[in-house]
């Protein structure tokens, strides 16, 4: 057996008897490396492990694997701290250029196992051929969203003999030379995703198919594919998982030769393929009896002929069908063949009714998830069924179900009470309902957007209650006050997520409270009137996991909230500060916020075109910037020329300032936009 190595930290004091020892001294380096796996996410907890002594210092260093900076430039000092690197995820850093990929090949040639590089730019095939040709032990690679990439490119991640996963979605100017290159010296690749590579066609994708035989999941969303590279697709002996989303060149004739391929698999999208009817998907269904998972969103009509083809599919677990019309005998049948069903998504599909819905649930009692979000005509009747049949959900989605009655809502708390999500967006639930569904214990995702009928008293025994609770949209709940918030952030100490925007009678004292859930790292207050820099700065100090913040049209706030935000909130990512009283003074001091990306800044009345260059400059991390199109003419060209080199996007508006409507009206509007 290995002998597990000893540390000793520095002496605490010295005295007459001599050194005085810390418990830590009698702990091997592998118990603490097991302390540590069980520290928060919160990467400032191992921050201040690193901190607390030399030994801890060095300790820290050999535990980490995981490196996610957020400059590039910043990496040959930081790999030489952390010399053990698997998984680089480079998403943090804008800008990316090959010398950064040949300092990580070099610093760690021997341990690399994984680089993620979907949200970078800049970077070449030479970078790309340095990290293929000397990280050895590279597994997992993905280049997603890298639209400049061209085929010398793919050549070079071909020389990454041991990749097993690779991610090119988005890579448009890749053709079949390119994914053919990869096939070739890629023959370890087990799963492969080709989503938007639309200048790859048959050709690729059948190399693909000849020489990487181990492949497990492909995705060739929105390839200009045909029935040509199907056959050797199919023939796979170990594919599992095939996304075929948005290809149009595909059609029945094309699905009709493949009666006798592809055993394997086991999930299929074949969302958005309008040129496939049941004809075309009987044939696929014939030989792929082993299917769990089937997508066929936005595509035919669910008749009596397409379900009738799923009797086949014994072991079917998941349907998902959004968007799709609709029949009441396409929904009879589904709930008489697919006999092991866990999760049914019927979102926004035209034709739902209480008959087929109904007797579809009452056939489907093991259901775990339900999407009926948009199914306008259903009403009771159907909620009746879903919670008397499958009281084992654990998810259930229904937003602008607007037939459904108050009194329906009563049901979900009073018979399903293994529920994790409910989505109750634009419905008629109001105090009563809420007061039922708190008795779902297990809740932990509860959405109440635009439910004008619930008030602080249904709130409160949402806040008794659930106190696993870790999302809650109050999005435009006018009804609701500080006294509603008060219950929730005293019951729900790890809430993550809050939306109260447009909750206009909400004060500083909700912020106050929220200030006490630590882990929150999502909040949404647009269009609280009543918020001031005071309630901001008290949630800045005490929400140190903060990562998205909106603000939009809070008018109390002004630079005295972004000095503390820039201050306690580090780990803030994205900040939308439209139509507040934030002037140059304040936006500047964002500057500290390394962590920073996505800026959002419309209508501020005293922001200037000086002040505005200067904080742009400052704020070295930004990777996405909103922008009235007024800025576009009051500063120089050159400026945007720099910031867009860095890794910068501008994003322009060119909207009014418009006046808030009522919520009713706001509403009202809505549903005729809809119609």
């Amino acid at each position: 057996m290995k002998k597990a190595k000893h540390f000793q930290l520095q002496p605490l004091n010295n005295n007459n008897n001599g050194l005085s020892l810390s418990h830590f001294d009698l702990l091997s380096e592998e118990i603490v490396f097991s302390i540590l796996d069980f520290l928060t996410p919160n990467p400032l907890d191992k921050k201040s492990f690193s901190l607390a002594c030399k030994c801890f210092y060095s300790i820290e260093s050999k535990h980490r694997r995981t490196l996610k900076p957020l400059r590039s430039e910043h990496l040959p000092k930081v790999l030489t701290r952390y010399p053990h690197v698997t998984h680089m995820d480079l998403t943090l850093c804008p800008r990316v250029i090959d010398n950064s990929l040949k300092v990580i090949a070099r610093a760690c040639a021997s341990t690399l196992r994984s680089v993620d590089l979907s949200r970078s730019k800049f970077f070449t095939g030479a970078g790309l051929l340095s990290l293929a040709v000397k990280c050895v032990n590279l597994v997992e690679l993905d280049l997603s969203n890298a639209t400049e990439l061209m085929d010398i490119a793919a050549a070079a991640v071909a020389e990454a003999k041991n990749l097993e996963r690779l991610w090119m979605g988005r890579c448009k100017m890749v053709t079949d030379m390119g994914v053919g290159c990869i096939a070739v010296g890629c023959r370890k690749l087990r799963l492969l995703s080709l989503k938007w590579c639309v200048g790859v066609g048959d050709l690729g994708v059948g190399l693909v198919a000849v020489k990487c035989k181990d492949i497990r999941t492909l995705d060739l969303s929105y390839l200009p594919i045909t029935d040509k590279c199907l056959p050797s697709i199919l023939n796979l002996q170990h594919l599992e998982d095939l996304a075929l989303e948005g290809c149009f060149g595909i059609d029945d004739n094309s699905l009709a030769v493949l009666k006798n391929g592809c055993k394997s698999l086991k999930k299929l999208d074949m969302s958005s393929c309008q040129k496939i009817t049941h004809v075309g998907l009987s044939s696929v269904f014939s030989c792929t009896r082993c299917l769990e998972q089937l997508t066929l969103a936005y595509g035919s009509s669910v008749t009596l002929d397409l379900a009738d083809c799923l009797n086949k599919l014994s072991k079917l677990q998941s349907i998902k069908l959004d968007g799709c019309p609709v029949t009441c005998a396409g929904l009879r049948a589904i709930g008489d063949w697919c006999v092991s069903l866990k999760e049914l998504s019927l979102s926004k599909c035209s034709g739902v009714t209480d008959e087929g819905l109904s007797y579809l649930v009452t056939k489907q009692k093991d259901l775990k998830t339900l999407d009926i979000t948009c199914c306008h005509k259903i009403t009771d009747v159907s909620i009746s069924h879903i919670t008397n049949s499958c009281t084992d959900l654990s998810s259930l989605r229904m937003e602008s179900c607007t037939l459904v009655p108050r009194e329906a809502f009563v049901l979900i708390g009073q018979r399903c009470h293994s529920l994790e999500e409910l989505d109750l967006t634009d419905n008629e639930i109001d105090d009563e309902g809420l007061k039922s569904i708190s008795t779902c214990s297990k809740l932990s995702s509860l959405k109440l957007g635009l439910c004008l009928n619930i008030s602080d008293g249904g709130l409160a025994h949402v806040g008794m209650r659930c106190v696993g609770l870790k999302e809650l949209d109050l999005y435009r709940c006018t009804g609701i006050t500080d006294s509603g918030i008060l219950a929730i952030a005293r019951g729900c100490p790890g809430l993550e997520m809050i939306n109260i925007a447009y909750c206009k009678e909400i004060t500083d004292y909700s912020l106050m409270l929220f200030s006490k859930c630590t882990k929150l790292n999502t909040i949404e207050c647009r269009g609280c009137p009543h918020i001031t820099s005071l309630g901001l700065a008290t949630i800045a100090a005490g929400c140190k996991q903060l990562t998205k913040l909106d603000i939009k049209k809070c008018y109390k706030i002004d630079d005295t909230g972004m000095i503390p935000l820039a201050h306690f909130s580090q780990n803030l990512k994205q900040i939308n500060l439209s139509y507040s009283s934030v002037t140059d003074v304040g936006l500047l001091s964002l500057a500290s916020i390394s962590c920073l990306q996505s800026l959002t800044i419309l209508h501020l009345k005293d922001l200037t075109p000086s002040g505005l260059a200067a904080a742009l400059l400052a704020c070295g991390g930004l990777t996405k910037v909103k922008l009235h199109a007024s800025f576009k003419s009051l500063l120089p060209q050159a400026l945007f020329e720099h910031l867009e080199a860095r890794g910068c996007l501008f994003q322009w508006r060119d909207k009014v300032f418009q006046a808030e409507l009522d919520p009713k009206c706001w509403k009202l509007r809505l549903e005729d936009m809809m119609q």
